[in-house]
């Protein structure tokens, strides 16, 4: 069993100075608005609800947090590039985005999240630029793998992964669906390596309960 499904809401926050205070890990996702962030992350933690999945694009302007227990925390990160969001929200969603990726300590790695059918937008570049500085790892999701034939969703794949060899080496690249649960074993993979959690002791535990 995956330590993501005993994973609970621990907080929101909307300002740096609110953000919790711990010894652990972090481990964020983040993805313009309507890229499946949201679904993303209940699919990986098997939870239907935990991460809300609005009508309106947008609407999530909180980091909200969710402890996997052991100072281990899932960090869902308000969704980005929704045109019809207030100014002056951008602007702060902006500033908490960058502010925290550039500076937090416990942030350990960035799950981005792109639509397999829009990858490498505009948006999506200045997230990798803002947090590239960092050296820590990012893993991108190309989400809604579903909605392509394989044969467009490998060449996708295939031209994303070339991209982020040059531009971003510190980058890893799969695609993913929600719908389908494609991928989601290799995002196991290299949630566990980051969390620390070895193939073994996740079996452990699961045969403990």
């Amino acid at each position: 069993m995956s330590i993501l499904q005993h994973t609970t809401f621990y907080t929101s926050v909307n300002r740096l100075h609110d953000l919790p205070s711990h010894a652990g890990i972090e481990v964020a996702f983040a993805g313009r608005s309507n890229a499946g962030k949201s679904s993303a992350i209940n699919t990986l933690t098997n939870r239907g609800r935990l991460a809300f999945v609005s009508k309106s694009p947008g609407r999530t302007q909180l980091i909200n947090f969710f402890q996997l227990g052991d100072d281990r925390f899932l960090v869902d990160l308000p969704g980005y590039g929704y045109a019809k969001v207030p100014f002056a929200i951008r602007r702060h969603w902006q500033d908490l985005l960058s502010t925290y990726l550039q500076t937090r300590k416990t942030l350990f790695g960035l799950v981005l999240i792109m639509d397999v059918r829009h990858p490498l937008k505009p948006l999506d570049i200045q997230m990798l630029d803002w947090f590239a500085p960092t050296g820590k790892s990012v893993h991108i999701l190309l989400t809604k793998a579903d909605k392509l034939s394989r044969q467009q969703a490998n060449n996708t794949l295939r031209e994303v992964r070339a991209y982020l060899l040059n531009s971003y080496p510190q980058c890893s690249v799969q695609l993913f669906s929600s719908l389908s649960a494609k991928g989601i074993d290799e995002t196991m993979i290299v949630l566990n390596n980051w969390f620390g959690i070895s193939s073994a002791s996740e079996n452990k535990t699961s045969e403990t309960k």
